[in-house]
């Protein structure tokens, strides 16, 4: 764990918060969970912020579409492999034979639960400033991510006067090692699509797939 917090810059006063962050549910043990779920909001406030002071001349919609794609499952599996994520994570015999170190869904995961972990241990400052250091490079990081339904989705609603879309996952299935969940998009306030994927954001891109689907065959 010493070479990872190097990577990472920072040196956790009580290594218990990163060891946690690293354990996948497939262990049996106390996992990553809650950590994943703070860090989500951990890692969206603190991308806001710096997109916010670096880019004073973009408007809320590009500003939103910008911290979507950073925030992404491809982009934070990225991010995890750089900092050679996978190796160090504690998973189940199971998860380890099916390539779970090398799962987008699964690293992205762990980034979240460490950020979390980082949050708790050494508070906001400490979590603000690792999160800059590793979104540093956003323009590269965007540009490599791709194409993201829930960016394309986003910049459609907003081009037709539309609200921003909501997600919420309506239901999951299946073994920790395995599991399946299915996501819904909702714009002003009506469903216009679900889908499915092995993680929630997974599943929230599919969704976002299907709503621009049809959004544009009736055009």
């Amino acid at each position: 764990m010493q070479k990872l917090q190097k990577a990472l810059g920072y040196t956790f006063r009580d290594e218990a918060h990163l060891r946690l962050a690293l354990t996948h549910p497939s262990t049996k043990l106390p996992d990553n969970q809650r950590l994943e779920f703070l860090g989500d909001a951990v890692l969206e406030f603190c991308v806001s912020d710096m997109l916010y002071h670096k880019y004073g001349k973009l408007h809320e919609g590009e500003l939103t579409a910008r911290r979507a794609a950073l925030v992404c499952e491809r982009t934070l599996s990225a991010i995890a492999r750089s900092l050679d994520l996978g190796r160090c994570l504690i998973m189940g015999h199971g998860e380890e034979q099916t390539g779970g170190r090398e799962k987008p869904s699964i690293l992205a995961d762990a980034v979240e639960a460490i950020l979390a972990a980082i949050y708790v241990d050494g508070g906001y400052e400490a979590a603000r400033d690792v999160i800059r250091v590793l979104f540093a490079e956003d323009e590269r990081l965007i540009a490599w991510r791709g194409h993201d339904d829930k960016s394309a989705l986003q910049e459609y609603t907003q081009a037709n006067g539309l609200d921003l879309p909501s997600y919420a996952i309506i239901a999951q299935e299946g073994p920790d090692h395995n599991r399946t969940f299915t996501a819904q998009v909702s714009v002003m306030g009506k469903a216009v699509a679900t889908g499915t994927g092995n993680s929630k954001k997974a599943a929230e891109q599919a969704a976002a797939k299907r709503a621009l689907e049809g959004y544009r065959s009736k055009v």
